[in-house]
């Protein structure tokens, strides 16, 4: 550690200050550590930013004194080819998902954080057994920590009001009638475990084919059609169970 701190000018204190957690560091502690270790430090930059932010209430004049410090003394790293070709690949994917949760605008930042995380942990998910299975967590708890939830249930019921069926509707009763059965089954699907609930929104409210599903995950084919047959087996029976005297299904 005092080797280190030698070499980038900075105290061993602050340098175990950095590693403990107790403060969150200025750009302009981390911008030379990440020069000194070899991370790219243009999406470590735009995570820091928003960590900075969003999670320990920094006002931007903070975000942008930090920065201002700080020399660049090196040129960005470029992504590597095979991500930015697994980007492409995946980000429609990822984004049709991410709009069952989130609004447009809010599905562009989640997945720009999901996809800079992925920059930074490229080669443990190119090491790992499946980089899409790897890929999948990461863009999946990076929406999930931007959803509402309820209960530890994710709350995601105003996309009822954005399915092609209710949308093509012109008769109001109607309309309000398939509105009712949508609630209903977007209020079962939120108790489905994990993947089951992810193979029946990208198969049921995305629309996707289940071989496709199993791609978008990194999850083998037939692991995702018999996620699919258990949770559609759990969803016709909650829906068709009479609800208790308040209103929730057994």
């Amino acid at each position: 550690m005092s080797q280190l701190g030698s070499r980038l000018h900075i105290s061993k204190s602050k340098i175990s200050e950095l590693m403990s957690g107790r403060m969150y560091p200025r750009w302009e502690v981390l911008y030379p550590l990440a020069v000194e270790l070899s991370i790219p430090y243009s999406p470590l930059y735009r995570l820091w930013a928003n960590a900075a932010l969003e999670t320990h209430n920094k006002s931007p004049a903070w975000v942008e004194g930090s920065a201002a410090r700080v020399t660049v003394t090196t040129r960005p790293t470029a992504p590597p080819l095979d991500y930015k070709a697994f980007r492409d690949l995946t980000q429609d994917g990822y984004r049709e998902y991410a709009s069952v949760f989130l609004p447009y605008e809010g599905c562009d930042t989640a997945l720009d954080h999901a996809y800079d995380q992925l920059w930074l942990s490229w080669p443990n998910a190119l090491a790992s057994p499946d980089a899409r299975r790897y890929a999948w967590k990461v863009v999946r708890a990076t929406i999930m920590s931007r959803t509402p939830h309820v209960d530890g249930r994710p709350e995601f019921l105003h996309a009822a009001f954005e399915t092609e069926v209710l949308q093509k509707l012109t008769d109001e009763d109607a309309a309000m009638k398939q509105l009712h059965e949508t609630l209903a089954l977007l209020k079962a699907m939120s108790r489905l475990p994990h993947p089951q609930f992810d193979v029946i929104v990208l198969h049921r409210l995305c629309g996707m084919p289940i071989e496709t599903v199993s791609d978008l995950m990194g999850a083998p084919l037939a692991t995702v059609r018999s996620d699919e047959r258990h949770a559609t087996r759990f969803l016709d029976i909650a829906l068709t169970t009479e609800p208790d005297s308040e209103g929730n299904h057994p």
